[in-house]
Parts: structure tokens; C-alpha cells; sequence
């Protein structure tokens, strides 16, 4: 990565019984989720790089551009950040277009953002002569974010955003925020202590405990890694970046494209050509030796292992193994493994039973 592409930041903060001790470069481009427990410095980490949090020593470089080093210190104000609450905190007195425009008379006209863009991308036109008290918390959250953009941010920090929200305004608002990784040009950091928010959003992963860095790295890469730090906090699982490359609507499936393959799945309203996440846990993956004859399962692929691992409990092993040059994870017994002799170079037909869909 060049100064262009990346955030660099060294923050140590010691207090009474908590101390953040973080040094990372991450990519400037797409949503790093920030991942951990509660209590291992997520929101911490945001503050300190919104200059929120004052750090003696600390460094925070965003770009080409330093906003701390032992030199220099930007307030939070001067600083060109967006940062998106657990809850939006709207002026109640203001209706949604006010609320809007009050940031706006702060800095100059030709570095103010498209109002009219993020209110159709976050699709609150119609929302803009309401007031607050109107809305529904996916709808106060989506004018938030909307509010932090117009401002023309070269970074976007969102705190755990829909964690007070409920399930189906989760599943409301996370559309937006997939338009908003591939739409948008912003780097975005994203904390969260949601697994499912980090398969269907992250590009990369920060993974924290107890103040630290466990893991720094692009989000395929974390899942594929047997005994990844990340792998203690879900199931062991392959991330697939797909297409809809056909849809048969006489069994309403769809065929999702790879760069080495193709898998059916059930079709859910998509779109020759629209890209998808595919989450393949490991536990639905299985191997056999010769191509199945008849089988329910529709989704068989050839395979070479590469390497087998422990799994999460003494009874489990972890296969990896290569379609192509994908990888993918399978979860079988170590008796299985011993009774089929498993081992690295022979080649298996993978069977995958269901993919789960991450829009």
C-alpha cells in the first residue's frame, strides 16, 4: 500500500484498569470492521483516531495527510471525519433536511457534499420534511449517516450503528451500508461486535482483545486461516465474492459465479450479473472420493487438500482444500479423517450442501 491507500496509527493509552496498545496500517478503501468483545477498545480505538481521545506519542496518518505526531495535533473539529453513533442523535426542534444542512454552514460551499446524493442513495427524500420524533430508528440512523456524508468526510467512522436497532430494521438499513462500501470512494472503519455484520460488510478485519491487535487482515484472508484468532469467535468458514451468472425459474434457483467455479442456491429475488457474498460454513462442506451418482446435493466441486488441521473441539478436524486457486474449508471427524486416510495432494470431490447468501 502507498501513503495514498492506507491509515496508519500508533495510539498508548494507559488507564486505571483498560490500556489500549495499538499499532496498524489499514487499507484507505472499502469497510475495515473493527472486531471484538465488549470492552476490548473498540470505541476506544475510534476515538483516539477522531481526535476525541487525546494520546501523548500517539501517530495518526490518514493517507497523505497527519493528524497527530509528536508535532502535530488536529482537534476533533478540524479533523475531516464523519462519525456515526449507536444511536443518531438528530436535533429535535429541526425537521430531517435542517438537520442536514446545520453542519454545512461550518465549512466552505465547494467542499460540501451532494445533499441530494446521499438522501437518494439512503433513500430519505421523502423523509426530509419530518422531524425526528417521526421516524423510525432505521430512519433516524439512515439521515445520521446521510448528515456525517454531506460533510465530505476523508474518513467515516460508524460506532456499532445498528446495535440499537432490532432485527428487522438491522435487515433494513445493512442494504444502504453495502451500497455505501461499493458506491463510495470513503474509507469507512466499522465497529461492531456482530460476526454477521462482519461476513456481509468488512473488507478487512481488526480484531481486538483486552486493548490489542489479535489480527490485522483482509477479512478472506482471516476466515481461511485455520486457527485464526478470529476462528475462536465463529464457525470456521469460506467468504466467496460471486455473480449471479443464471437464474432457472422452474426450481427458482440461482447459479453464483466464482473465479473457479459455480454454486446453486436458492434464488432470492437477484439479478443476472449482481454481485453477492456467499458465506460456506465448513460444517456444510463434506469430501468423497468418487464423483456421487445420486446425491441431493447439488453442489459438487473438484478438490485437492492442501493441509488439515484441529478443529474447535478434540474430536474435529479442519481440512483445507483448493478448488482451483479458491480455497475452501471443510469440517469433518478425525476418525473420518483416519479411516479415508486423508492427506495433503490427493484430490476429493468437495460437496457443499448450502451456501448462506450475504447481500
Amino acid at each position: 500500500m502507498t501513503d495514498a491507500t492506507r491509515i496508519e496509527a500508533k495510539f498508548y493509552l494507559p488507564r486505571r484498569d483498560f490500556l489500549l496498545d495499538v499499532q496498524f496500517t489499514l487499507p484507505a478503501q472499502g469497510i475495515c470492521a473493527i472486531f471484538g468483545v465488549s470492552g476490548s477498545g473498540k470505541s476506544t480505538l475510534l476515538r483516539c483516531i477522531a481526535g476525541l481521545e487525546r494520546v501523548p506519542g500517539g501517530y495518526c496518518k490518514i493517507q497523505q495527510h497527519v493528524w497527530q505526531d509528536g508535532k502535530i495535533w488536529l482537534p476533533a473539529w478540524r479533523r475531516p471525519i464523519g462519525y456515526v453513533f449507536q444511536e443518531a442523535s438528530l436535533f429535535s426542534h429541526l425537521t430531517v433536511e435542517q438537520n442536514l444542512q446545520y453542519g454545512l454552514r461550518r465549512i466552505p460551499t465547494q467542499q460540501r457534499g451532494d445533499v441530494s446524493r446521499m438522501t437518494q442513495m439512503l433513500d430519505i427524500e421523502h423523509l426530509l420534511p419530518r422531524k425526528p420524533q417521526k421516524l423510525s430508528g432505521g430512519e433516524r440512523q439512515r439521515v445520521g449517516i446521510a448528515r456525517a456524508l454531506v460533510m465530505q468526510p476523508q474518513l467515516l467512522l460508524m460506532d456499532e450503528p445498528l446495535s440499537a436497532l432490532d432485527d428487522a430494521r438491522k435487515q433494513e438499513i445493512l442494504p444502504y451500508l453495502e451500497r455505501l462500501r461499493d458506491e463510495m470512494s470513503i474509507p469507512i472503519l466499522y465497529v461492531t461486535h456482530s460476526q454477521h455484520e462482519v461476513m456481509r460488510l468488512a473488507d478487512h478485519l481488526l480484531l481486538l482483545e483486552q486493548g490489542r491487535i489479535l489480527l490485522n487482515k483482509p477479512l478472506p484472508e482471516a476466515l481461511g486461516q485455520p486457527g485464526s484468532p478470529f476462528s475462536s469467535y465463529q464457525d470456521a468458514s469460506t467468504l466467496l465474492h460471486t455473480h449471479v451468472a443464471e437464474i432457472n425459474t422452474t426450481w427458482q434457483l440461482a447459479r453464483m459465479a466464482f473465479h473457479d467455479g459455480s454454486l446453486w442456491l436458492r434464488n432470492e429475488n437477484l439479478i443476472i450479473g449482481q454481485a453477492v457474498r456467499l458465506e460456506v460454513l465448513a460444517r456444510d462442506a463434506s469430501l468423497v472420493r468418487e464423483h456421487p451418482q445420486h446425491t441431493s446435493i447439488q453442489n459438487i466441486l473438484p478438490a485437492t487438500i492442501t493441509r488439515i488441521d484441529n478443529g474447535n473441539h478434540p474430536a474435529l478436524a479442519l481440512v483445507t482444500v483448493h478448488v482451483g486457486t479458491t480455497r475452501f474449508l471443510v469440517q469433518i471427524s478425525h476418525r473420518a479423517a483416519h479411516d479415508l486416510q486423508l492427506a495433503p495432494g490427493q484430490n476429493w470431490w468437495l460437496q457443499i450442501k448450502t451456501a448462506a447468501l450475504l447481500r
